[in-house]
């Protein structure tokens, strides 16, 4: 592996890569090129070959990729191999939704509990079972729990206070969803999450079609994204997938 810093774009690549794999692995594909993979996913052969050199040689020249063995390096690499324990604050609607999207345990994040401060919601649960506790329980649940990310889907006045108690507790990974930038302390990675700016880019592509990149921006890749690296989710993160 090279000792240079890898970039962000770089291991958001790479959870794409990883979301291609394990499509092709689903239709019994146990061998494929850059090229190849390239041209079924709309990507860059070059630019595959490239992200993938920065953590070691994974095929032959001629042969391809070996499909089953790229997938377990790439979860390797992107801390995949480990279960993350994940929290939210705020059962509001889209906390809840959060709660209860089932992909979290297949990628290998456990989604453990919800907090609010709502007294009508504490106590009851989500329709796969999660219980919603006490927002004042929120930091001896972290330690005891021994959690590793913290899903924020509060409103924005609340999301800052609330970072500074979730990192005083020993959280180092937060995903945020109010629509606030927060100010990440040193050690502490954030990533954003902002569907006005989502939307305000579509509304500029609707509006200057002539001037506007026409791409496909790989949402399915965000959470992934995230939960190993940290630093701010915008679009661009994303965009280029070549």
């Amino acid at each position: 592996m090279k000792t240079e810093k890898i970039s962000e774009l770089t291991t958001s690549r790479l959870s794409l890569y990883l979301r291609c794999l394990d499509e092709l692995a689903s239709e019994g594909v146990e061998r494929i090129s850059s090229k190849a993979m390239a041209e079924q996913f709309a990507l860059n052969s070059a630019q595959i070959r490239k992200d993938l050199a920065y953590f070691g040689e994974f095929g032959v020249r001629g042969v391809g990729y070996s499909v089953n063995d790229l997938r377990r390096q790439l979860r390797q690499i992107l801390g995949l191999d480990i279960e993350r324990k994940v929290a939210i604050v705020g059962a509001g609607n889209l906390g809840i939704a959060l709660a209860t999207y089932g992909g979290f345990n297949v990628n290998g994040f456990r989604m453990l509990a919800i907090f609010d401060n709502d007294p009508n919601k504490i106590g009851t649960e989500t329709r796969n079972g999660l219980q919603i506790r006490d927002m004042r329980d929120l930091s001896d649940f972290i330690q005891q729990e021994k959690i590793d990310i913290i899903v924020l889907a509060v409103p924005p006045a609340s999301a800052e206070k609330l970072l500074d108690e979730v990192t005083a507790a020993g959280i180092k990974a937060v995903l945020n969803f109010a629509p606030v930038r927060l100010h990440a302390k040193p050690g502490v990675k954030i990533k954003h999450v902002d569907f006005a700016i989502s939307l305000e880019s579509l509304s500029y592509f609707l509006a200057q079609p002539h001037q506007s990149e026409q791409t496909t921006t790989g949402i399915s890749a965000d959470f992934r994204d995230f939960l190993r690296n940290g630093k701010e989710w915008t679009n661009e993160s994303l965009k280029n997938k070549s």
